[in-house]
């Protein structure tokens, strides 16, 4: 009988283990940059917190061009902590109305989160 409940006590506890989860939170999912003049480097930084019961890790980041970059911690955010990515977009070639996503690979249940910037880049005089 003891085996039973010993066996049941881990199981159970097995079980809670496998429902912990890493969840992200960013208060602004999309940033509006103010309008800026080609050729120009703008910057954003979003602070993400961990809402979930278990670490959360990004790992990788996809974007449609080279122009958008993005510094992300590169360790364990744990439970509750908060964390800053970075975002750098260069207007270099860019013009009027640009609305980017930026695609976060992470340990999350989604396992890719979003965060998003608008701009209105005005383009140079030729």
């Amino acid at each position: 009988m003891k085996l039973f409940f010993t066996l049941l006590v881990l199981f159970i506890n097995s079980a809670l283990g496998f429902s912990q989860e890493a969840e992200f939170y960013l208060k602004e999912h999309t940033f509006k940059f103010p309008k800026t003049k080609e050729g120009e480097i703008v910057e954003h930084v979003f602070t993400l917190k961990n809402t979930g019961n278990a670490p959360l890790l990004i790992h990788d980041y996809a974007v449609a061009c080279h122009c958008t970059t993005i510094s992300y911690p590169e360790y364990l955010i744990l439970p509750n902590q908060t964390a800053d990515i970075k975002l750098v977009f260069d207007t270099e070639g860019k013009y009027y109305h640009q609305d980017r996503i930026v695609e976060l690979h992470t340990n999350t249940k989604r396992k890719k989160e979003k965060i998003r910037f608008k701009i209105f880049v005005i383009p140079r005089e030729e």
